[in-house]
């Protein structure tokens, strides 16, 4: 049996809300404990979402458990823990600098570009198209309030991007803002779960400071903005700096960032219910 998508979010949901044994997992796909065993070790590696511990191992009596990756230990130096801490206490993009992840990551691991603009929608969306079009399996979206779904020039429109990646069966989850002024967008990715008949879409609100997209747990695209100071000597003109890390510490660092945001937010579902209440 091949996994797929339907079977990962399946998986996911079952264990999200508590530790299960693999044992437990076979039973609720109705699979051989093999198959579930394979699986959660295919989900392990390739999207970092679940972790596995051993007990009694070595023994005929071993029990193997599973349980969401947000209850590990997230970072693995004094460098990153400062990051989390930081991350996890901010809660409007300049409480943040993304260059203070760049500046850890090695030379032959990141890369940088600098585009002044008085508008995101005047930058080169292509890069952003392409970036997301590369995913084959996962996308994890760190957004403000999905604004950059209506970003489009002649040639790209973001949305219709996101669109042909429902359509090939790529996970996309997402932690944003939910509230009155973000909601129309909101509604709009979410639309698209039902226009392809696939739940594929996830959000969940959550305010923080990072706005980055993570690809297959392989590689990330991290924005930074730097607004004019008016000041002597600093800078006169707005500048988008978006950095591209390829280092797979930092990668799954920021997953793990992003799967406990996740795990601690509320699904948008149940905010959009709600905001409907008050108009």
């Amino acid at each position: 049996m091949v996994l797929n998508n339907v079977e990962i979010k399946k998986i996911e949901d079952f264990i999200y809300s508590k530790p299960r044994s693999i044992q437990e997992i076979a039973e609720h796909l109705d699979i051989s404990w093999r198959t579930a065993d394979r699986y959660i070790d295919e989900i392990q590696k390739d999207y970092g979402t679940v972790s596995t511990r051993v007990f009694r191992e070595g023994t005929r009596g071993a029990l193997k458990i599973v349980f969401w990756s947000s209850v590990e230990k997230i970072s693995s130096s004094i460098f990153q823990e400062k990051l989390e801490e930081d991350i996890m206490r901010a809660r409007r993009k300049e409480d943040f600098s993304a260059f203070d992840i760049f500046q850890h990551v090695p030379d032959k691991s990141k890369s940088a570009e600098i585009q002044k603009a008085i508008k995101e929608e005047d930058t080169d969306i292509e890069n952003l198209a392409k970036f997301l079009s590369s995913a084959e399996k996962q996308i994890l979206i760190f957004s403000g309030n999905l604004s950059f779904t209506n970003l489009k020039n002649k040639k790209y429109d973001l949305l219709e991007v996101l669109d042909k990646l429902v359509k090939k069966g790529i996970s996309i989850k997402i932690v944003c803002r939910v509230d009155l002024a973000g909601r129309e967008n909101i509604e709009k990715i979410l639309a698209l779960n039902f226009k392809n008949g696939k739940e594929l879409i996830e959000i969940h609100h959550k305010e923080h400071p990072i706005r980055a997209f993570i690809v297959d747990g392989k590689l990330f695209r991290i924005k930074e903005i730097k607004e004019p100071t008016g000041r002597t000597h600093e800078l006169d003109k707005k500048i988008f700096i978006f950095y591209t890390i390829k280092d797979k510490d930092w990668t799954e660092w920021l997953s793990k960032i992003f799967w406990k945001i996740f795990s601690q937010s509320i699904d948008a579902n149940k905010r959009l219910e709600e905001l409907k209440k008050i108009g």
